[in-house]
């Protein structure tokens, strides 16, 4: 057998001469009738102990109940302002007026009133802006839900400010698109050319734009940190890509 084994062999057979003597000492010790009524309070403080244990245990489960409420509230309010938000920045240009009936008195019109009124009516109604499909913000969730390797040290801002400067272009894109030629300088009707010879059947009924539309209408920088962003929207499914003719089309999903 080596030395070390043997020694400690011997320091655990001496730890426990230790022990059996320490528990002889406190048997006598609690045979003394000095010492009963010392050991009774202190058992008595221990029942005492463990009944407050339980109750920090018992408040501490439901102080954790309380955070994952308040969490789950947290992510609500967070979802609820994202969506407002969205609302506040996408509000139409032109929103309908109120009609002559809408404001109207109870009282009966004469029949000057009702004369004066027929020109209004006669008048076309005003166009109203033709739809423009736009991507919707990332919600918490589904920040949460990329893998980790996607977002690096993305924040879930950053990633939604980029949701909204493709959607400036979109929108700076499709505007011009909807306007009459006749009413284009020579610098638009270029761009309205230029958006027209980027069509191809893949996106026919789609709304895309393109790196140069993004540079056209927004400071976004196309650079790296733009590309990784754009594969956490391709994975949330915010936009796909169309490729053709050496040319990427971001598709709004």
């Amino acid at each position: 057998m080596a030395s070390s084994d043997l020694e400690d062999l011997c320091f655990h057979i001496n730890m426990k001469i230790s022990t059996i003597k320490k528990t002889l000492q406190l048997r006598s010790i609690g045979q003394e009738p000095s010492f009963k009524s010392m050991l009774c309070k202190i058992g008595h403080e221990m029942v005492l102990l463990h009944d407050l244990l339980n109750k920090m245990e018992m408040e501490v489960q439901q102080q954790e109940k309380l955070k994952n409420l308040l969490k789950e509230l947290q992510k609500s309010a967070e979802r609820d302002q994202s969506e407002a938000q969205h609302l506040r920045e996408n509000i139409p240009l032109h929103l309908p007026k109120p009609t002559r009936s809408c404001i109207a008195g109870p009282a009966a019109k004469s029949e000057d009133q009702t004369k004066a009124a027929e020109p209004e009516h006669a008048k076309k109604p005003a166009k109203e802006p033709r739809f423009i499909k736009e991507a919707s913000l990332i919600t918490t969730e589904e920040f949460e839900s990329v893998p980790a390797y996607m977002k690096g040290r993305l924040t879930y801002d950053q990633i939604n400010a980029v949701v909204q400067d493709l959607n400036k272009a979109v929108v700076g894109k499709y505007k011009i698109l909807h306007q009459p030629l006749k009413s284009m300088n020579a610098s638009v009707r270029n761009l309205y050319h230029r958006f027209l010879g980027e069509e191809t059947k893949d996106t026919k009924g789609e709304f895309f734009v393109v790196e140069a539309d993004i540079k056209e209408f927004t400071q976004l920088k196309v650079d790296k940190r733009f590309h990784r962003i754009l594969n956490i929207l391709r994975h949330c499914q915010r936009v796909r890509e169309v490729r053709g003719a050496r040319l990427v089309r971001y598709v709004i999903c």
